[in-house]
């Protein structure tokens, strides 16, 4: 879930490019893709976590194994498609925009986290 949007905003340049459509529609086309990323990678991921770590403690390291995979992603795609034109570079306040994300994705994981094993508990109390 992190890999998807850093590389929409740090390619935004490149795909005007290559498509020929303008920054203006790139930008409307890539909020609308990240909304649709965040609500639909959270209900695969509550629906993950809840079948299977609920009621496990290895459901709060995912709140860290998250950064080798995406920085590992992040390589090989930048390593598969580098900068040739020097139109594409991204601008500096996508960095700082990447930066945030990071700093608040941990906390994201978490929370999704503490209403999987919440609901995992209501479910227990109500069977019984």
């Amino acid at each position: 879930m992190v890999f998807l949007p850093i590389e929409l905003m740090v390619n935004v340049y490149r795909i005007s490019r290559l498509t020929s459509w303008g920054i203006g529609t790139i930008n409307i086309l890539t909020g609308v893709t990240l909304l649709i990323e965040v609500l639909v990678g959270t209900i695969i991921l509550f629906l993950l976590t809840k079948r299977w770590l609920t009621g496990r403690l290895a459901n709060l390291w995912t709140a860290i194994l998250w950064i080798p995979y995406s920085v590992l992603f992040i390589y090989v795609f930048a390593s598969l498609f580098p900068i040739i034109s020097g139109g594409d570079d991204p601008n500096p306040a996508s960095g700082l925009l990447i930066i945030g994300g990071m700093i608040v994705y941990p906390f994201y994981i978490l929370i999704l986290n503490f209403f999987c094993m919440t609901t995992h508990e209501k479910m227990i109390k109500t069977a019984l």
